[in-house]
């Protein structure tokens, strides 16, 4: 109990840049190996399979979010109510956090484990997969969908102990996993690929990394956890709709990715073939990477905001917020400047092909000019998820993956003959704009905090 006394204390009075710090460093570099690991899946594949199995990586991609949406609703709607208990010093809520994640995790992962599994060929059909990238995705899939259950409980557990404050033994669990899946993927595609098996090699990859993270995080919470511990595993009629209310918009963010960039691949097709869906396969795994630390950043934030909320310090919750918001948008910069100055060089990681990566450069650079402006997006609806405003982080999804990007999609390819470039351009305009609507609802809620009242913590 002390070390998590401890940890409360400093998430309240520590200053707020060293504070931000200590919590994004480790989150940050986490963050970047998990999507190293993410990333690594396309990277291997395209320069030791082919191209056409890269695509494959890619249009599969989307449909893994189906998991990641479940475990980050658990995941963060979990330690948005950790952090405000710890802040509110309340026990009772804390005692019930794991063994209601766990039965969820059980429930939802049989539940997507035979749906993903009987039916992947439908849905990767809906992304507009075909021909030869289709036939090597349903492979790629299939094996994804059977370590359901692995990843939906390593990824919310993390984010459960992410919660606790404990950003460096979170990170140094999920990194680890992430570092092993790094160096198998290459030591099972060489194995695989002389029985024309390559791009199922990464995928049994994946899936082992995933066991060996789960059973780490599963020791962690029955030996090393300071605050929590896995108690009776059921599902808690009063804790769930907690959990859910703010959850819902982190699921929302994974899940509409998948329908934002199967209406993306869709497009493409229409537009632009194959080749296309390559070329943005290729630039999408990038800007999925490029969003990992600005993830990370944010999950820093995450236990900072809740904890104070909790503790009613309304003021630090708004320093805090700036500190963040600043500082994830000095970090974006690694990331905006090299795709806008190295736009070829950036889509050469992932295609071998001559003169493919060379003809996306200038639509790539289109796409990630408004890129600088996520820090603000992703900030903006951690802030909402940790004060259990479920609505209005809820929003900000539904604008930025639904209501503003899809007309876009769908409307600017036929305006003016953009064609296939309408489909980048939409990207950078979807964001462009709501970096504005982003500012506007965060405004508007530190106006409706009350002053902060300096009671004893």
């Amino acid at each position: 109990m002390k070390q998590a006394l401890d940890t409360r204390t400093k998430l309240l009075t520590k200053n707020p840049w060293p504070l931000m710090l200590e919590l994004s460093i480790p989150a940050v570099l986490g963050m970047v190996v998990v999507g190293l690991y993410n990333m690594m899946d396309s990277i291997f594949v395209g320069q030791m399979v082919g191209s056409v199995q890269m695509g494959a990586v890619s249009v599969s991609y989307p449909f893994t979010l189906i998991n990641a949406g479940s475990a980050a609703m658990l995941g963060v709607g979990s330690a948005s109510v950790l952090s405000r208990a710890i802040g509110k010093k309340d026990e009772g809520t804390i005692e019930k956090i794991m063994g209601n994640l766990i039965a969820m995790v059980l429930l939802l992962s049989v539940i997507y484990t035979i749906i993903g599994m009987t039916f992947t060929r439908q849905l990767l059909t809906l992304a507009g997969a075909s021909d030869n990238i289709l036939n090597y995705a349903e492979k790629y899939l299939r094996i994804v969908f059977a370590g359901s259950l692995f990843v939906n409980f390593f990824q919310s557990a993390n984010m459960v102990i992410r919660g606790e404050g404990q950003l460096k033994k979170a990170m140094t669990i999920i990194a680890s996993g992430a570092i092993l899946n790094i160096i198998l993927d290459p030591i099972f595609i060489t194995i695989l690929n002389p029985y024309g098996m390559g791009i199922e090699g990464a995928a049994y990859a994946t899936v082992l990394s995933q066991f060996i993270q789960a059973a780490i995080t599963w020791w962690y919470f029955k030996k090393k956890s300071p605050h929590v511990r896995i108690g009776r595993i059921r599902i808690d009629s009063t804790l769930l709709p907690q959990v859910l209310s703010v959850g819902i918009s982190a699921l929302l963010m994974q899940v509409l990715t998948l329908v934002q960039q199967t209406v993306i691949y869709r497009v493409a097709a229409n537009y632009g073939g194959e080749t296309s869906q390559i070329l943005l396969g290729a630039a999408l795994r990038f800007w999925n990477f490029s969003f990992v630390p600005l993830w990370g950043i944010s999950q820093g934030f995450q236990p900072a905001a809740g904890t104070n909320y909790g503790a009613k310090d309304y003021d630090r919750v708004k320093k805090l917020t700036s500190v963040f918001v600043i500082s994830a948008t000095i970090l974006s910069l690694l990331f905006y400047i090299p795709a806008e100055l190295f736009p070829e060089k950036v889509l050469s990681m992932f295609i071998t092909t001559p003169g493919v990566a060379a003809s996306g450069a200038t639509n790539f650079r289109i796409m990630f000019s408004t890129y600088v402006l996520q820090g603000s997006f992703l900030i903006a609806v951690t802030l909402f998820q940790s004060l259990g405003k479920a609505k209005k982080a809820t929003w900000l999804v539904l604008f930025r993956q639904i209501i503003l990007f899809i007309p876009l999609c769908v409307v600017l390819p036929m305006i003016g003959g953009l064609g296939i470039r309408g489909v980048w351009l939409a990207i950078a305009l979807t964001d462009a704009v709501l970096v504005v609507i982003t500012i506007s609802m965060m405004i508007s809620e530190f106006h409706k905090m009350p002053l902060t009242l300096k009671t004893k913590r």
